[in-house]
C-alpha cells in the first residue's frame, strides 16, 4: 500500500528519487519501476504499480467494448501512462512532458492513496492537502464502520 508524503529534489536531467517504501510496494512484481501518467483530473501525475494497471484493465475490460467512456480511459490512462523504471539508486527519469503536466520544476511531492499515488507541485499540495483535510473534517460521518464484532468483507 502506497502511504505517506515525501518531498523529494528532481536533478537536471529530470531525475527524482522515489521513496523508498514506494519501491517497497511494487518490489517482485513483474515489472522493476512505476507506471506514471499525467492526470486528467488536474496539474498532477497519477501512478501505480502492476497492481494497479492490472485492477484498471479489469475494471476498463467491464464496460461496453465502445463506449464513449472506455475509450477516453483507455487513452487517458493506457495512452498516456509510461513504465518508468527504477535506476540502482531508485530514481526514475522524469519525462519533460510529465513535469510540465504538474508543473515539477527542482522538487516534487509524492502522495500515497492507498493502491495509487500521485506526484504534484509542493507548493500547489499544500494547498490541496489544507482544503482536503477541511473536507475530510466537514465529512468524516461519511466513513462507515461496521458494527462491533463484524469483520468487513
Amino acid at each position: 500500500m502506497f502511504l505517506s508524503t515525501t518531498t523529494n529534489g528532481i536533478d537536471a536531467k529530470g531525475r527524482l528519487s522515489v521513496p523508498a517504501d514506494f519501491r517497497t510496494v511494487v518490489r517482485g512484481e513483474p515489472f522493476d519501476g512505476i507506471y506514471v501518467w499525467p492526470s486528467f483530473d488536474g496539474d498532477y501525475l497519477e501512478g501505480g504499480g502492476q497492481t494497479l494497471m492490472d485492477r484498471y484493465l479489469s475494471l476498463i475490460e467491464g464496460m461496453a467494448p465502445y463506449d464513449d467512456a472506455r475509450v477516453a480511459m483507455e487513452r487517458s490512462i493506457f495512452g498516456a501512462a509510461k513504465p518508468l523504471g527504477f535506476d540502482s539508486t531508485g530514481r526514475i527519469t522524469l519525462p519533460k512532458a510529465f513535469a510540465d503536466h504538474a508543473g515539477l520544476d527542482g522538487k516534487a511531492t509524492f502522495v500515497g492513496l492507498g493502491a495509487r499515488f500521485e506526484i504534484w507541485n509542493p507548493e500547489t499540495y499544500a494547498e490541496k492537502a489544507a482544503a482536503a483535510r477541511a473536507y475530510a473534517r466537514e465529512n468524516k460521518r461519511a466513513l462507515k464502520l461496521p458494527p462491533v464484532g463484524v469483520r468487513p468483507s
